[in-house]
C-alpha cells in the first residue's frame, strides 16, 4: 500500500504458501510455515516395510499376533497385516500416523519377535529410542566344528541357563541364542559388554572368570549411568 507514491512503514507480502513476510523499518520477519504432516512427506505417498518371517517362526507369530497388532496399530498409528501367502509381515504408515520414524520402530519390533524375543522385551523398541539388536554367529568369533562347538554353545547358555541370564542382569540386556546365532537387545554400550562376554565364553574362558569381570564392569556401568 503506497500513501503519495511512497511505501508505507510496514508492507505485507504474502507467499504462496499463506505465510507473510512483514518488511518493517527495523527489519523483516520471518516467515512462519506450518509443521509438514508425515503424511505428506515423500510427496503424500505411504511408506512400507515387509518383514520376512522364518518357518519356524510363523506358528508363534499366528498365536501373538494380538499382542503384536494392539501396540503397532493403536499406539503408533502404523497399519500392519499378515500376508500368510508370501509368509511375510507387511507395515505402511497412515493419514494420522504421527511420526514417520514410527514406520521403522515398528519394524524393528517384528524383527526382533521374529528373532525370538519376547512380546514384552521387543516392546521396549517402540518406547525407547536407544534400543537396537546386534546379532553375530559362533563362526565369526571361533570356527568350532562338532563337539566343540555343541561345548561352545553349552558354555553361553550355562546350567539352565544361568550364565546368559547372568550376562542378561549385569549388563540389562537380552540374549537369544538360536543354534549357532546370536543376538543381544539393548543399548549400545551395554550390547558391546554384553557381547564381549559372549566372545570370552565362545574363545574357551571358564564362566567364573567371565563372572568376575563381568561384575567390575557392571559396576562401572552403574556409575556411569
Amino acid at each position: 500500500m503506497e500513501l503519495g507514491g511512497a511505501p508505507t512503514a510496514v508492507d505485507a507480502v504474502h507467499s504462496s504458501s499463506g505465510a507473510v513476510n512483514v518488511h518493517a523499518k527495523g527489519g523483516a520477519e520471518r516467515p512462519r510455515f506450518d509443521p509438514l504432516m508425515p503424511s505428506k512427506m515423500g510427496g503424500g505417498r505411504p511408506q512400507f516395510r515387509k518383514v520376512p518371517v522364518p518357518s519356524h517362526r510363523f506358528a508363534p507369530l499366528k498365536k501373538a499376533w494380538q499382542e503384536i497388532y494392539t501396540p503397532v496399530y493403536q499406539k503408533m498409528k502404523v497399519d500392519i497385516r499378515m500376508n500368510v501367502k508370501a509368509r511375510r509381515v507387511e507395515l505402511k504408515t497412515k493419514q494420522d500416523t504421527p511420526d514417520v520414524s514410527n514406520l521403522q520402530k515398528c519394524t524393528n519390533f517384528v524383527h526382533a519377535f521374529l528373532l525370538g524375543f519376547n512380546i514384552a522385551d521387543a516392546l521396549a523398541l517402540l518406547r525407547v529410542d536407544e534400543l537396537y539388536v546386534d546379532s553375530f554367529e559362533i563362526k565369526d568369533v571361533k570356527t568350532l566344528q562338532g563337539e566343540h562347538l555343541s561345548r561352545a554353545i553349552g558354555r553361553l547358555s550355562g546350567k539352565g541357563g544361568k550364565t546368559k541370564y547372568t550376562i542378561e542382569n549385569s549388563t540389562q540386556t537380552r540374549i537369544v541364542i538360536a543354534d549357532t546365532k546370536i543376538h543381544i537387545l539393548g543399548s549400545f554400550v551395554r550390547i558391546k559388554v554384553a557381547r564381549d562376554s559372549l566372545c570370552s565364553l565362545i574363545l574357551g574362558s571358564p564362566a567364573s572368570k567371565v563372572h568376575s569381570k563381568l561384575r567390575a564392569v557392571s559396576a562401572n556401568l552403574g556409575e556411569r549411568y
